[in-house]
C-alpha cells in the first residue's frame, strides 16, 4: 500500500491514531526524509506535515521516539542547506523547538551531538537551525546524566558538557545558549570560559563576542564579565607597551598591531555603554567594582570607558567624583611611598594615573569621539577643583610654582595637560586658562584662529576680570594679534574704553594691553628680537604677507598707542606705576620707540623738578600727594617715575654706544638732545639731594610716623619716597661711574648715608611700637645691578678699580645693606616668581643674575669667616658673613622651588674659586649636590669644635638648614646620601652643645634623611632611653640606667626633643595606618575578585608581619617615655595623644589579624603579633599603666583589650596561659577600678 502525504495528512485529521501510526510504520526511513524534503522544497503543507508525523508518533514506544529522532535529524541539516525559502525554514524550526522537551534524554543528547559535530566541522553556515539548540540544551538541563558516545562515558552534567564542547569549537555561538536556564555555578563557569577564550581568537572576533556576554550577564555575573573584559585589555595595552619599548626588536613577532587594537577598544567601550543605557544595574554593578578595587584599578581602557559612561547624565556626576578621587588618591600614596623607604621596599611603586589618563587621550584618536567630551570635561573640572582659589578681594591664596608639589597641584596640572592634548588632537575650544591658551597657541595658532569669534568675545570681559588674568591671557593670545585684524581691531576698541573705566582694575587692564601691544608690533629699524630678548615670538604663524600688519605699518599704530598711555599720566598712582614698570620692557623690544619714550619721561620729570640750582630739596615733593578729606595718599610714585627714567636712559645710551643708533639724523640730534638734559637733571638732583637734610623734606626724628594721623601718613610717604630717590640714584651714579671716578662712589656713599638715615629713623619709630606701615618698601635697585654691585664688593680685584671701591667697601653699614637687598629681592623671587625692575620678568637672566649673585655670596662666606668678621668689627647690626649665609639659604630654596629642573646648571654655574671654574662642573646632580654640601659640613665642624665662646648659634642653626635642603637633591641609593646620614648621626652621638635651636635642627634633619633610608623606628626607640635617662622616671625611687646614644640630647634639650621625637612618631604611625588600609583593601579585593587571598599557604603576610614589628617597637619606645618625669604641658599631652592613637591602631591591626584567621584557612599564626600581644598584656598589668591609664582614652583601651580577647580565644592557640581572657578581662577591671 503507497502511503502518500495527503493519506497522512487525511488521516491526521480523524480522532484516532492508530491508523496513522500503521500508515507512518509502513514508510522507510528513506521514504520518510524523501518525503519531508519534497515538501519542504515546494513549500506546501510543510508545517502540517511534521506535526501528522509527530502525531503518529509517541515518544512513549522506541519506534516513535526514533521516527522522532529521525525528523530532527534530517530537518536541521535542510535548514541549514540553504535550499528552502526562508519563511518554511522558520516554520519547522519553530514545530522542532515545541517538541523538543517531549525527546527523551538520549535523543537529546543525540541531537547536541549532532550540532557539536557539525559546529566542530564548519557546517553551521547559514544559522537558521541554531535558533534550536538552546531549546535542546534547556531540555537537557532536566536530565541529571546521561551515557554519550560509543564508550558509554556517563556525564553527570551532560548540558555543561555540551556547552563546553561547542563553546571549543565555535565562539559565535554564544547566543546559542543564552536562552538556556543555567544557575549561578553554570553561569559561572560559561563566562569564565568565554573569557579564556579571548586570548585565542582573533581581534576581529572579540566585539561581537563581548556583545553577546553583556547580553548574556542579564542572567547574572556583571561583576565577573566587566572584570574579564576590562582585564583583558589591560594585559592589550600593557603588551602594546613592552614592544613599543623593545623598539624595533621584534618587529617580526609583533601581537596585534596598534590602530587594529585601539579600533577593537573603541567597539567595546561603544558596547559596554549601549548595554548600560538598557540595564542600569550593570551600570551599577561597573561603578561600584570599580570604587572597591583597591589594586590598581584604572588602566586606559577603564578610563576611556569611564569617560564614555559619563555621557550618560544618570551616572555623569558619579564618575567625575570617582575619577577626582582616585587621581589625589594616587598622588597621595604616591607621594607617601616616595618619602618612606620602609613603604619603598614592602609595596611596589604606584602606577602612574596621570601617565594612564594621557594614554587616554593619545588613544582617543583612533575614532573614540564618545571619549573626547568626558576628557574634555575632566580637564576643566580638575582645573576649577585643584587650582588655586580666590581669596578675599579676588587675591589668589596659593602662591604660585614652576613645579607642582602636592596632590592638588599635580591635579590641577594634569587638568591643563588633558586639555592641550585633547586641543592638539580635536580642535575644541571652551573656555580660557591663560597658561593652558598660551601653550595652545604656541603649539596650534592657525587651529586657534579657525575659532577667534570665541577669543574675541573674551575681550569684552577684560575690565572685570583680575589684573593677573588679564596679563596672562593678552600674552597668551599676542601672536594670533599680529595676523587676525579682526581681533586686533577687537581688543583696541575694548581697551580705549577701559582706559576711561570707573573701575581701577580696568583702567590698569588697559595700560597692560597696550603696553602689550608696544612691545610686539615692533617698528622697522628696531633692535633682532634676540637682541632685545623677546621671550615669545609668532614663527609658527602663517602671516599673509599683503596684511596691513607688517612693520611699516606698526609705527603709526605704536604713536598712537603710546599717546593713549599719555592720559594714564594724568591718574591714580597704580595706573602710573604700572606704566613706569612697563617702559623699560617697551623700550628693549622696540627700540624705535626710545625718542617718544624719553620725551614723554622727561616731561614727566619736569612737573616735579626744581629748575633753580640752589633749591633745596631739588624735587617738589608736596606735588606727588593728594589729600580727599582727612585721607591722604600719593599721587605721584616719584621715585619709580626716576627709576623708570635712568634704566630707560642707561639702557638706551648702552645701545648707541654699541653702535645700534638711527640712520636718521635728525631724531638721532632730537634723542642726543633729550639725553643730554636727562643726564643734567640726574646730576643736579644728586648733587642737591646729597646736600638736603632731612628738615628739607620736614623729616627728622621728631616727625610724627603714625598711620593713625594724616601727618604721619604723609610723613610717611615723604620717607619712602626719599628713600627710594636715594637708591635710584644710588645705582645711576654707580653705573655712570664706570670704577673711573673716585667722586661718583663717593656720592653713591653719601646718598646711602641719606638713605640710612631715614631708614633708622623709621626702624626707631617701629621699635618704639608705634603703628607704622604694614610692611617695609621694596628696593627699588635692579636685580642686575645688585649682582653687579655685590661682585663689584666682594670680589672685584682688579688694580685700577681699587681705589674706587674702596670708598664703598670701608663702610660696613653700605656692605650689609648691599646683600640685606639682595636678600630682599630673592625673597620676592621665591614668593612671586619674579622681582622688580629691568629684567626681573625674564626667568633666563633673573636666572643668570641669581647665579652670579650666589657665587658672590659663597665666596665671601668662605673666605671670611664670621670669627674673624666679628673679632674686628665694631658696628653694631648683623655681620655680613651671616647674612650672606642667610642669603646662600634663600637661593637654595627658590630655586628648589622655582627652577627645580635646572639646579645642576644652577650647581655647575657657582664659581666659588674665582678662576671660572668649579670642582663639581661636569658632574652628576648628587656628585653637584655632595661638594657644596662638604663645604658645609667643614662649616658646621669648624663650629662645633671651636668652644662654646666661639660658637654661633645663629650661624650654625643657618648651616643645618642649608644642608636640610641641599640634603633633598642626594640619590637615596647613592653613596654621598650614605654619607651624609653617617656624618649627621655622628655630630647628634657626638655633639654636647646645649643649643634647643640646634638640636632641634640635627635631629630634624637626622629624621628627613633617616626615613628615606630605612624605618626610623630603632633610632626614636634609642632616643626615648636617651630622654628617659636625662629627665628621671617618674617614680623618683626608680634609678635609671644611665644611657647616651646621642650626646646631643641633654637635661635641657630633653624636652624639645621629645616634641620632636613624638612627631616623627605621628609620621610613623601614618604609615602604618595607611599601610594597615592599604592592605586590608588589597586582600578584600583580591578575595572578592579570585575567591581567596593571593598569600601562598604555609607564607606569612610580609606587610603583616612588618607592621607588627613597627608598632613592637614603637610601643616599647613609648613605654620609655611613659616611664619617664617629662614635664607637664606639651610634652605630656603629646604623649598621650600618640599612645591613645598607637592602641587605636593596634586595635585595627588586631581585628584585621583575629577575622582573617577566623574566615581565611591559607592564613598561619603569626608569631610576631602574638609576642606583641602578650608582651602588651604583661604591661597592662603593671602598676605603671593602673596610675597613668586614667589619662589615656579609655574608649580605644577598651576596645584594644576586647579584641585582644577575641584573638586570644578563637584565633592563637599557643597563647601563653597567663593571658587568657580571663585574665585580661581581670587585668582591665582593676585598671578600671
Amino acid at each position: 500500500m503507497k502511503v502518500t502525504v495527503d493519506k497522512i495528512l487525511s488521516l491526521s485529521e480523524s480522532d484516532g491514531v492508530d491508523e496513522l501510526q500503521k500508515h507512518l510504520a509502513l514508510l522507510s526511513d528513506d521514504q520518510l526524509t524523501t518525503m519531508l524534503t519534497n515538501s519542504a522544497l515546494k513549500g506546501k503543507d510543510t508545517g502540517i506535515l511534521i506535526k501528522a508525523i509527530f502525531k503518529g508518533s509517541p515518544v512513549s514506544v522506541s519506534h516513535g521516539a526514533n521516527r522522532r529522532l529521525l525528523v530532527y535529524k534530517h530537518c536541521i541539516p535542510l535548514c541549514e542547506s540553504g535550499d528552502l525559502q526562508t519563511e518554511v525554514a522558520s516554520d519547522i524550526i519553530g514545530l522542532l523547538m515545541l517538541e523538543t522537551h517531549s525527546l527523551p534524554g538520549h535523543a537529546l543528547a543525540t541531537l547536541a551531538s549532532l550540532y557539536v559535530d557539525a559546529i566542530k566541522v564548519g557546517e553551521m553556515n547559514s544559522g537558521r537551525s541554531l535558533e534550536l539548540f538552546p531549546t535542546i540544551l534547556t531540555a537537557l538541563a532536566a536530565t541529571e546524566a546521561l551515557a554519550y558516545g560509543k564508550g558509554k562515558l556517563l556525564f553527570a552534567k551532560p548540558k555543561l558538557f555540551f556547552i563546553h564542547f561547542c563553546l571549543e569549537h565555535e565562539e559565535n555561538c554564544i547566543f546559542c545558549v543564552r536562552d538556556v536556564p543555567l544557575s549561578a555555578e553554570e553561569l559561572q563557569f560559561l563566562i569564565e570560559k568565554i573569557l579564556r577564550m579571548f586570548l585565542k581568537l582573533e581581534l576581529q572576533e572579540i566585539p561581537p563576542l563581548i556583545y553577546q556576554l553583556l547580553l548574556l550577564s542579564a542572567k547574572g555575573c556583571k561583576k565577573l564579565v566587566l572584570e574579564g573584559i576590562i582585564s583583558y585589555f589591560k594585559k592589550q595595552d600593557q603588551l602594546q607597551k613592552e614592544e613599543q619599548r623593545n623598539g624595533d626588536e621584534d618587529v617580526e613577532v609583533q601581537t596585534i598591531p596598534q590602530d587594529q587594537l585601539r579600533h577593537v577598544e573603541g567597539t567595546v567601550i561603544l558596547h559596554i555603554v549601549f548595554a548600560i543605557r538598557l540595564d542600569h544595574e550593570l551600570g551599577r554593578e561597573f561603578l561600584k567594582n570599580l570604587k572597591m578595587a583597591h589594586s590598581d584599578p584604572l588602566c586606559p581602557f577603564s578610563i576611556a570607558l569611564l569617560l564614555s559612561v559619563a555621557r550618560i547624565q544618570r551616572y555623569e556626576e558619579q564618575v567625575f567624583e570617582f575619577l577626582k578621587g582616585a587621581i589625589t588618591k594616587n598622588f597621595k600614596d604616591d607621594q607617601i611611598q616616595h618619602s618612606s623607604k620602609f613603604l619603598q621596599e614592602l609595596l611596589p611603586q604606584c602606577n602612574s594615573i596621570s601617565n594612564m589618563i594621557l594614554d587616554t587621550v593619545k588613544n582617543s584618536v583612533f575614532g573614540w569621539d564618545h571619549v573626547t567630551q568626558g576628557l574634555v570635561q575632566l580637564g576643566f573640572i580638575l582645573m576649577d577643583s585643584f587650582g588655586p582659589k580666590a581669596g578675599a578681594f579676588g587675591k589668589v591664596t596659593e602662591g604660585t610654582s614652576s613645579t607642582a608639589k602636592t596632590p592638588n597641584q599635580l591635579a590641577c596640572r594634569l587638568g591643563g595637560q588633558v586639555l592641550l592634548e585633547s586641543f592638539k588632537v580635536y580642535r575644541l575650544f571652551a573656555d580660557i586658562y591663560s597658561n593652558l591658551l598660551s601653550s595652545i597657541v604656541m603649539s596650534a595658532p592657525m587651529i586657534l584662529l579657525e575659532s577667534s569669534s570665541k577669543v574675541t568675545e573674551t575681550f569684552d570681559q577684560l575690565s572685570y576680570l583680575p589684573l593677573s588674568t588679564v596679563q596672562g591671557l593678552l600674552k597668551a593670545v599676542q601672536p594670533l594679534l599680529k595676523v587676525s585684524m579682526s581681533m586686533k581691531d577687537a581688543l583696541i576698541l575694548v581697551l580705549r574704553k577701559a582706559m576711561f573705566s570707573s573701575n581701577l582694575d580696568g583702567r590698569k587692564s588697559a595700560v597692560a594691553g597696550f603696553l602689550l601691544l608696544l612691545k610686539n608690533f615692533r617698528i622697522l629699524g628696531s633692535l633682532a628680537s634676540s637682541q632685545a630678548s623677546q621671550a615669545i615670538t609668532s614663527s609658527q604663524v602663517q602671516a599673509d604677507v599683503h596684511s596691513r600688519y607688517n612693520t611699516a605699518a606698526n609705527e603709526a599704530f605704536c604713536l598712537e598707542i603710546l599717546s593713549s598711555l599719555r592720559r594714564c599720566l594724568n591718574q591714580q598712582a597704580d595706573v602710573r606705576l604700572m606704566l613706569y614698570e612697563g617702559f623699560h620692557d617697551v623700550l628693549r623690544r622696540n627700540s624705535q620707540l626710545a625718542s617718544s619714550i624719553m620725551q614723554t619721561l622727561l616731561s614727566q620729570l619736569k612737573r616735579y623738578f626744581e629748575p633753580e640750582q640752589d633749591l633745596l630739596p631739588p624735587l617738589k615733593l608736596e606735588s606727588c600727594i593728594s589729600a580727599h578729606g582727612d585721607q591722604v595718599f600719593i599721587q605721584e610714585p616719584l621715585a619709580h617715575l626716576l627709576c623708570c627714567t635712568v634704566h630707560c636712559l642707561l639702557w638706551n645710551q648702552n645701545i648707541q654706544s654699541g653702535g645700534n643708533v638711527s640712520d636718521d639724523d635728525d631724531d638721532e640730534d632730537e634723542e642726543g638732545g633729550v639725553q643730554r638734559e636727562l643726564h643734567a637733571i640726574l646730576k643736579s638732583i644728586t648733587k642737591r639731594m646729597i646736600k638736603s637734610e632731612l628738615e628739607d623734606f620736614e623729616l627728622d626724628k621728631c616727625a610724627e610716623f603714625s598711620t593713625s594721623s594724616s601727618v604721619g601718613v604723609k610723613n610717611s610717604i615723604y620717607a619712602v619716597l626719599v628713600m627710594g630717590l636715594n637708591e635710584v640714584l644710588m645705582e645711576y651714579n654707580f653705573i655712570t661711574a664706570n670704577y673711573n671716578s673716585k667722586n661718583h662712589f663717593e656720592d653713591v656713599l653719601e646718598l646711602f648715608k641719606r638713605y640710612h638715615k631715614v631708614s633708622e629713623i623709621l626702624k626707631e619709630r617701629a621699635g618704639k611700637g608705634r603703628p607704622m606701615s604694614s610692611k617695609t618698601s621694596r628696593s627699588l635697585l635692579s636685580l642686575g645691578f645688585i649682582s653687579t654691585l655685590l661682585t663689584a664688593l666682594f670680589r672685584d680685584s682688579t688694580q685700577s678699580r681699587e681705589e674706587s671701591l674702596s670708598v664703598l667697601r670701608s663702610s660696613g653699614d653700605f656692605l650689609r645693606y648691599s646683600v640685606s637687598v639682595a636678600l630682599q629681592k630673592i625673597q620676592q623671587l621665591e614668593e612671586t616668581g619674579h622681582t622688580d625692575g629691568p629684567e626681573g620678568q625674564n626667568p633666563d637672566k633673573t636666572f643668570r643674575h641669581l647665579c652670579d649673585i650666589t657665587s658672590v655670596l659663597m665666596w665671601r662666606y668662605t673666605n671670611v669667616p664670621s670669627t674673624v668678621e666679628d673679632a674686628g668689627k665694631k658696628e653694631k647690626g648683623q655681620s655680613v658673613s651671616l647674612l650672606c649665609l642667610e642669603g646662600l639659604l634663600r637661593v637654595f630654596t627658590t630655586v628648589l622651588q622655582r627652577y627645580p629642573t635646572r639646579m645642576s646648571n644652577f650647581l655647575s654655574s657657582l664659581d666659588v674659586s674665582g678662576e671660572g671654574e668649579t670642582e663639581a662642573e661636569g658632574s652628576d646632580l648628587t656628585e653637584q649636590t655632595a661638594f657644596y654640601i662638604r663645604q658645609f659640613q667643614r662649616a658646621l665642624m669648624n663650629q662645633l669644635s671651636g668652644g662654646e665662646e666661639e660658637f654661633n648659634s645663629k650661624e650654625a642653626q643657618l648651616l643645618v638648614s642649608i644642608l636640610s635642603v641641599l640634603s633633598r637633591h642626594l640619590n637615596p641609593s647613592s653613596q654621598q646620601f650614605v654619607q651624609m646620614i653617617t656624618w649627621t648621626v655622628k655630630i647628634c652621638k657626638e655633639t654636647n652643645f646645649e643649643d634647643i635651636s640646634l638640636t632641634k635642627g640635627l635631629l630634624s634633619l637626622l629624621f628627613n634623611l633617616h626615613v628615606l633610608y630605612k624605618s626610623p623606628v630603632s633610632l626614636l626607640w634609642e632616643m626615648c632611653q636617651d630622654i628617659h635617662s636625662q629627665l628621671g622616671d617618674i617614680d623618683q625611687d626608680v634609678e635609671v640606667e644611665k644611657q647616651s646614644h646621642f650626646a646631643i640630647i641633654s637635661m635641657k634639650t630633653a624636652a624639645s626633643t621629645t616634641l620632636l621625637v613624638l612627631s616623627q612618631v605621628g609620621k610613623v604611625l601614618d604609615e602604618v595606618d595607611w599601610l594597615i588600609a592599604k592592605n586590608k583593601g588589597q586582600i578584600s579585593s583580591d578575595r572578592t575578585i579570585s575567591g581567596n587571598t593571593q598569600q601562598p599557604l604555609g607564607q606569612q603576610d610580609p606587610i603583616e608581619k612588618a607592621v607588627t614589628i613597627q608598632l613592637g617597637t614603637l610601643l616599647t619606645a613609648l613605654h620609655e617615655l611613659v616611664q619617664t618625669a617629662l614635664p607637664t604641658g606639651p610634652c605630656t599631652d603629646t604623649l598621650m595623644r600618640e599612645l591613645s592613637r598607637t592602641y587605636s591602631i593596634l586595635t585595627t591591626l588586631t581585628k584585621y589579624v583575629s577575622l582573617l584567621l577566623i574566615y581565611d584557612s591559607n592564613v598561619i599564626y603569626n608569631r610576631h603579633f602574638s609576642l606583641l600581644c602578650y608582651g602588651l598584656g604583661n604591661l597592662y598589668s603593671s602598676e605603671l599603666y593602673t596610675k597613668t591609664v586614667l589619662h589615656i582614652k579609655l574608649k580605644s583601651l577598651k576596645t584594644l583589650i576586647f579584641y585582644f580577647a577575641v584573638y586570644s580565644a578563637v584565633c592563637d592557640p599557643t597563647w601563653p596561659a597567663t593571658c587568657t581572657f580571663g585574665e585580661i578581662g581581670k587585668i582591665f577591671l582593676n585598671i578600671l577600678t
